[in-house]
């Protein structure tokens, strides 16, 4: 499956009527440039999931930060890491 869908199909399974209206997913551009990635996981079994974090200092524009602080995942990443930021998550979230 696509990453774009998988993840896609993370958020469909955690919308139940309340946990969408208080939490979701926000992907927003950086200006340095770059890409942020913000997925709430309160509410959901990952909340208290370990999470290794990962920081991967390239020079640009290869460039990659992921950890989970205050119940989100949070990553970020140069302009053409958007799709490894998003698939870190996914395989930490245990996607199929």
């Amino acid at each position: 499956m696509h990453t774009l869908a998988q993840v896609q199909s993370w958020y469909a399974d955690h919308c139940n009527g309340e946990w969408e209206h208080a939490h979701g997913v926000t992907v927003e551009s950086l200006d340095n440039p770059g890409w942020r990635v913000r997925i709430d996981l309160r509410g959901t079994t990952l909340e208290r999931r370990p999470f290794v974090p990962i920081r991967r200092p390239e020079p640009d524009p290869e460039w990659i930060v992921c950890e989970v602080l205050d119940g989100r995942f949070e990553g970020a990443g140069g302009p053409y890491m958007l799709e490894e930021i998003l698939q870190r998550f996914l395989q930490w979230a245990g996607a199929p």
